[in-house]
């Protein structure tokens, strides 16, 4: 079996991450002047490289206000991959060396979630109680 061939000249920033794209796994994280690159520690055949401009936005999961749980790197046309790592917040200050500050998202969380679906149930039902009038009553 061959070695992947990586996309980077120079490597900037390394460290061990877990990759949860389906069965989860481990390996490198390697953010270099080209692209994000993961490669499995056991299995050579399991490598994600994501070159810089092919990345549309990348979502973080923070829970309270600074603990970062993991993060998702959202391309433009391979959907998304998932990754965590022992220290998600300096990956992601290397990775934001090459990202656009504004194409870094908090993801919602639990409480932002629920928060959205009780807004949404409550003008649900204030519609029921206060239909719209109709303009053709008025003629």
């Amino acid at each position: 079996m061959a070695m992947v061939q990586s996309q980077n000249s120079s490597v900037e920033y390394t460290c061990k991450v877990s990759s949860l794209q389906g069965l989860t796994s481990t390996g490198d994280l390697m953010v270099g002047n080209n692209a994000l690159e993961y490669y499995n520690e056991r299995n050579t055949q399991d490598y994600i490289q994501i070159p810089w401009d092919e990345i549309d936005y990348i979502s973080a999961s923070v829970y309270g206000k600074r603990h970062i749980a993991r993060w998702a790197v959202f391309t433009k046309e391979n959907g998304h991959f998932t990754f965590s790592a022992k220290n998600n917040r300096e990956a992601l200050r290397a990775i934001r060396e090459h990202v656009d500050p504004s194409r870094m998202l908090r993801s919602p969380d639990f409480f932002d979630v629920l928060r959205a679906g009780v807004k949404a149930a409550g003008r649900n039902i204030a519609g029921v109680f206060h239909p719209k009038k109709d303009t053709a009553d008025e003629e």
